[in-house]
């Protein structure tokens, strides 16, 4: 792959992009069309979750910055502005690179007071989208976490996740591993429409089954679940079909939720592709970012009875933070765990449907 350089060091010897320093230069390549990789050096990999968040990790690494990914309701859009760069199409096509990542993190690893808390990969931005199978980051991440005993869990779109599952099998052995992946849109027309950089639902379930087949326990994240064009008895029924013929052993669900930066640029996807629903979100996301409690019933009574059919363990993601990312580190590599609290379906709700909710 040849790349080209687009901008390098000032010379200053302190090189700057967007208000961020570490910049060593940014590259472009044909076969990237349109897309932009920055390359820095970072200072820090592991990422604090606040004490007062619900989130069930307390730290994360990040190794990109925006995503070539593209889905249009991503909720990390927002970050890109403290970048000085817009949440559109800025976020799609300028990509920081954290190129010394592994390093760093395992330089952080071996300081004396690292507790080997759980860390979550992929919780802002994916670390396997396109670029990872040029940069290879996510190796060096992965011994760096093994090397100090310490559990992660990892949630990707990207099938590159397939080139590191006999590395993580190996780390599985020792050190506890949780994989996820997201599949939230079981038709292809609107899938390639609305997650324009991603790989096929078909392959993603490949994916799925190619890490159950090493042993693992695989949760699929079915989010967001968007009214009117993912919420269907017969999409979710072929959603879960498939999940389960993959190998999946679980399903987070949860209703589409659009934060700013999301919701402008969801909104002018809308407006291009289904006009005709544009009022409907507009009113159905006037005073907040999630959907209404009425609307996400309406989904639990709909899903959970399929989630139930399937043999699924499944939850929704109002109470999954609460509890573990994937409870049970054992579970994840690969030895049944003492208890689970992903073991048991989410509650059935006794009210009857509501065909109007949206």
């Amino acid at each position: 792959m040849r790349w080209n350089q687009t901008s390098d060091d000032t010379g200053s010897g302190s090189p700057v992009l967007f208000g961020t320093k570490g910049l060593i230069r940014s590259v472009q390549t044909p076969e990237f069309s349109g897309i932009t990789f920055h390359e820095v050096l970072a200072k820090s990999a592991l990422n604090s979750v606040p004490r007062s968040s619900s989130m069930p990790f307390s730290w994360t690494v990040n190794p990109y910055r925006g995503c070539s990914h593209a889905c249009v309701y991503c909720f990390a859009r927002n970050t890109h502005r403290y970048l000085d760069l817009d949440s559109g199409t800025d976020f799609d096509r300028q990509v920081v690179v954290k190129v010394n990542i592994a390093e760093v993190l395992a330089a952080e690893l071996i300081r004396p007071k690292w507790a080997r808390d759980h860390v979550a990969l992929g919780t802002n931005t994916d670390p396997y989208q396109r670029a990872e199978g040029r940069y290879a980051l996510m190796p060096g991440i992965i011994t760096a976490l093994a090397e100090q005993s310490t559990p992660m869990s990892i949630l990707t779109k990207g099938t590159l996740l397939r080139r590191d599952l006999p590395l993580l099998a190996r780390v599985a052995e020792d050190t506890p591993v949780e994989i996820s992946m997201s599949i939230a849109v079981h038709d292809d027309a609107l899938q390639q429409s609305i997650e324009p950089g991603t790989p096929t639902t078909k392959a993603r379930l490949a994916t799925v089954r190619a890490a159950a087949e090493l042993g693992f326990d695989v949760t699929v994240f079915m989010m967001p679940i968007m009214p009117k064009l993912t919420d269907s008895r017969d999409h979710l029924e072929s959603a879960l079909r498939a999940i389960k013929d993959a190998g999946a052993a679980r399903v987070v669900y949860g209703a589409l939720h659009l934060r700013p930066g999301a919701r402008e640029w969801f909104f002018e996807w809308l407006e291009r592709e289904h006009r005709e629903l544009l009022p409907r979100y507009r009113t159905m996301y006037a005073r907040s970012s999630y959907a209404s409690k009425e609307y996400r019933r309406w989904l639990g009574e709909r899903i959970n009875p399929l989630i139930d059919r399937f043999g699924l363990r499944g939850r929704s993601d109002d109470d999954y933070p609460a509890t573990s990312r994937m409870r049970g580190s054992s579970d994840s590599s690969r030895i049944p765990p003492k208890s689970d609290s992903l073991a048991a379906p989410a509650q059935h709700l006794a009210a009857p449907a509501q065909q109007a909710l949206f």
